[in-house]
């Protein structure tokens, strides 16, 4: 099970349409949601205009694509008040730059215009070993190889310490997908945002299930009853 699965089970199942993509990179995921109402983010997306209508040929609800060539920040700025101000975003995939700050903003900024029974999806959540937790000016020294979480894992945990009016769980696949609802965390954690900012990959590495909420692939089955 992956992300696209999980998007399209809870469209299917759960009647989620309104769809927002952070980070869409060749649309590898964004290209295959089929809904009328779909919006892409990232400040520089790779494919063109013959890839386009490729893909709409493919699948047609592609006509209906939004597309904004801008940082996830300034989206929420500019573009999201009026964007947002008659329709709801009822599913959302996060899945742009992979360090805790960036992740942070993104998930908060969707989550004030996210229906009360929505769903957002964070990708990168369980990054398994330190050459993947890495910040972005290091994996950039790598020449940007190798799979690279960053840690995006802190978002998690800061939402589950602080924004006690979230539930925030991460399923153990697809190098962790994060998945957030509007609903009381039943089980908070209690650190602060300046102990999160000092934990390392080991300090995840010891506490993972405890910390992500990590859950087997088939919970989210369970919990969503799809």
């Amino acid at each position: 099970m992956d992300r696209l699965d999980i998007i399209q089970t809870l469209m299917k199942k759960k009647n989620l349409n309104n769809y927002l993509e952070i980070g869409v990179f060749n649309g590898h995921i964004f290209f295959r949601i089929k809904s009328t109402f779909k919006i892409a983010v990232d400040p520089e997306f790779r494919f063109g205009a013959s890839r386009k209508a490729g893909k709409t040929i493919v699948n047609p609800y592609n006509l209906y694509n939004q597309y904004f060539s801008k940082t996830s920040d300034a989206f929420f700025a500019d573009d999201a008040p009026g964007l947002f101000s008659e329709k709801e975003i009822e599913i959302s995939l996060i899945d742009g730059m992979h360090e805790y700050a960036y992740a942070l903003r993104d998930i908060e900024n969707t989550v004030k215009y996210l229906s009360n029974d929505g769903v957002i999806v964070v990708h990168d959540c369980s990054p398994k070993n330190k050459e993947a937790e890495v910040n972005f000016a290091e994996y950039k020294r790598r020449g940007f190889t190798g799979i690279w979480n960053g840690d995006v894992w802190k978002a998690i945990l800061h939402l589950r310490s602080i924004r006690k009016d979230l539930t925030a769980f991460v399923l153990d696949t697809d190098q962790g997908l994060g998945i957030i609802i509007k609903k009381p965390d039943n089980n908070p954690l209690t650190f602060t945002q300046q102990q999160i900012e000092g934990f390392t990959f080991e300090d995840l590495d010891k506490n993972r299930k405890e910390w992500l909420n990590l859950q087997p692939e088939n919970y989210f089955n369970q919990y969503f009853n799809v």
